[in-house]
């Protein structure tokens, strides 16, 4: 994860955390009682932290449009399908003609508008209404993070694949030009790029310090990622590696290297 990128997830970080402290100021403000309860429960019914606790809410209305501001920019930028949704809780819908518990919007609480109905003023919508309303916003923050994390591990995965495949590429064009050793290099690295992608997705343990196409290959085969058929493939393309890579011993020929080539190319297909 680059920097700019990091600064960016721990920003949607703290924007979920306000988010969280302006929930429980909303819920406060409405419900105090209520709210006393249950954060007091949660301090193991320590008075003074609970006291210390509510001192520190932040004021709703005056901190909300701020965090509604940033919030709104992030979500246009991860989640843009579901700034529409976003936008909706605060906005009042157009049309609106009554105001019910249904459509009593953040931006009826902001005004700190209350509808009643009849003589003996009975509640048909307050404040309260609106913690649903906020409570999906932050809903979708939360989301927005997910989505995130989720795009920058395929956006990775994305990457990698399409320099391994750059670098197949190169292998086969060096061993046309007749760099048999040097081709056989190139795939014998990108086999081991890959193969220890593997093992960090599925979780196997390695433990050496620069394990090989052989020694990673057996992990995954321990672990049941691969079977024995792909293990005693992946083995017959070290084999033809450590040919490329020891310059004391014969020499390659342009059939093995070929099969190195179409190897590495079939690992990266059906090992993950």
């Amino acid at each position: 994860m680059s920097e700019r990128t990091k600064k960016f997830a721990d920003e949607l970080d703290e924007l979920i955390k306000d988010g969280e402290l302006l929930l429980m100021a909303m819920q406060y403000e409405c419900e105090p009682e209520q709210s006393k309860e249950v954060y007091l429960a949660a301090l193991e019914g320590d008075e003074k932290k609970l006291k210390s606790f509510i001192k520190k809410l932040p004021d709703f209305k005056s901190e909300y449009q701020a965090w509604y501001s940033k919030a709104q920019a992030v979500i246009k930028q991860v989640m843009p399908d579901r700034l529409f949704d976003f936008t909706s809780y605060f906005d009042v819908p157009k049309g609106r003609k009554d105001i019910t518990f249904q459509n009593y919007m953040i931006r009826d609480y902001l005004q700190g508008l209350t509808v009643t109905r009849g003589w003996e003023k009975e509640l048909v919508a307050g404040d309260y209404a609106a913690i649903p309303e906020f409570t999906q916003q932050l809903n979708i923050v939360r989301a927005a993070k997910a989505t995130l994390d989720s795009t920058l591990m395929d956006l990775k995965a994305v990457l990698q694949a399409d320099l391994f495949d750059t670098e197949i590429e190169t292998a086969g064009s060096l061993a046309k030009a007749g760099y048999l050793r040097a081709a056989g290099a190139i795939c014998g690295v990108v086999i081991e790029k890959h193969l220890l992608h593997v093992c960090g997705f599925h979780n196997v343990s390695v433990r050496k310090k620069n394990p090989g196409i052989s020694d990673l290959s057996q992990l995954l085969k321990d672990a049941n990622v691969t079977t024995v058929p792909q293990w005693r493939f992946i083995q017959h393309l070290a084999d033809i590696r450590n040919i490329c890579g020891h310059a004391k011993g014969r020499e390659p020929t342009k059939d093995e290297v070929d099969e190195l080539v179409a190897g590495a190319e079939k690992v990266l297909k059906t090992i993950f």
